[in-house]
């Protein structure tokens, strides 16, 4: 008979790669599962943004120190993770946009995060592909962008070689204290983490967490295109209004020497299929910015959808009182991000230890992380 694992990791993408990793290394047995392959979710539906971002401490607080715990790996990652410390340039349009940049810039510095403030002359220069009407912006060197299949793909060989086991193509249909269903099928396990992604509330029903769709495109091969990952300074606005359709402008480089054209959010249930209104809406915001990326050929498009929280922050810790179902999900657009810092919180959390940051933001009990709060 085999072996009742300590702990059931339901989910491969990057997050839940991450906590197997976690976990295993601190010696627990894991076996990780997933209805598809991994990260063929979520993880499939993001960017790849390394980023720090600073809507509200806690989110700070989590993508910093995530930041930082890759920083750590950086030198083991192989080709396939696309790693590229690229740093990212938020845009200014105007006056009051670079009144937004002087005010990251001060938060950033009074927590060690570095950065540098550009007038305009500065951002063409570091930037020659923008048009030309921008007030300034703020570069963050940093931050990186990564190839997030690769990524998990990384971090879940790092927990096979620490002993979990990955097992995939099995769809499971609930999870309680003591495993998983899958297909009639009981899967005994110690304690059970959900990191099931945008599907994570169908299997912990009451969370206040919605799947939300975004478009994301690439183009063929132009080296040059972008220097650094692009973004408005209004797209803080954009990624957190939870209600209708929203378009940011996003703009990444590629180690390929492509470029990945984001970011779109609607509230559509399930629904996969491509938006072509929203999608025009998305690449004409691209070239008002990059007008020469109106002579790229985009090669590719595909939809995802990211599990979204009323407070915009992730759900990270124990659900129940006897603490054998616990959370991981709820990151959104920040998963590839933050997956490093959850998985630590997380695996501090389950061995009594005390969190380098403050766990208590992400207490999936907390009141705006419940459906009818």
């Amino acid at each position: 008979m085999s072996r009742i694992p300590d702990v059931l990791v339901v989910g491969a993408g990057v997050v839940g790669a991450a906590v197997a990793w976690a976990l295993a290394r601190d010696g627990h047995s894991v076996e990780v599962v997933d209805e598809s392959f991994p990260a063929g979710g979520t993880t499939a539906a993001g960017m790849g943004h390394i980023v720090v971002m600073d809507d509200s401490a806690a989110q700070f607080a989590l993508t910093s120190y995530s930041r930082r715990l890759l920083d750590e790996h950086e030198s083991e990652l192989p080709s396939s993770c696309e790693f590229d410390r690229c740093g990212t340039l938020w845009i200014a349009r105007n006056d009051a946009d670079l009144d937004a940049a002087r005010g990251k810039l001060d938060y950033y510095a009074k927590r060690g995060v570095g950065a540098q403030l550009l007038d305009a002359r500065q951002l063409a220069e570091a930037e020659p592909g923008l048009a030309g009407e921008f007030a300034g912006g703020l570069r963050v060197p940093g931050d990186a962008v990564v190839y997030p299949p690769g990524l998990a793909a990384w971090m879940l060989d790092r927990a096979r070689a620490s002993g979990a086991r990955v097992r995939t193509g099995e769809r499971i249909d609930a999870i309680d204290e003591r495993g998983a269903t899958s297909g009639g099928t009981r899967i005994p396990a110690g304690m059970v983490v959900n990191v099931a992604g945008a599907a994570a509330a169908r299997l912990t029903p009451g969370l206040a967490l919605v799947p939300r769709k975004g478009h994301l495109a690439i183009t063929d091969r132009h080296p040059g295109l972008c220097r650094h990952q692009l973004v408005e300074l209004g797209y803080l606005a954009s990624a957190h209004t939870m209600a209708g359709e929203s378009v940011a402008f996003n703009l990444q480089p590629r180690i390929t020497g492509q470029v990945l054209i984001g970011s779109s959010r609607e509230l559509v249930g399930w629904d996969p299929s491509i938006n072509r209104a929203i999608l025009r809406r998305m690449l004409e915001r691209a070239v008002t910015f990059v007008p020469a990326l109106a002579l790229a050929s985009v090669i590719r498009v595909w939809t995802g959808f990211r599990p979204a929280t009323p407070d915009k922050l992730p759900l990270i810790g124990p659900w129940d009182e006897a603490r054998r179902v616990w959370l991981a999900t709820g990151h959104e657009g920040l998963g590839i991000t933050m997956a490093l810092g959850t998985a630590h919180i997380l695996a501090d959390l389950i061995a009594g230890r005390n969190p380098q940051i403050d766990p208590l933001p992400f207490a999936p009990g907390r009141k705006a992380a419940l459906v009818g709060a």
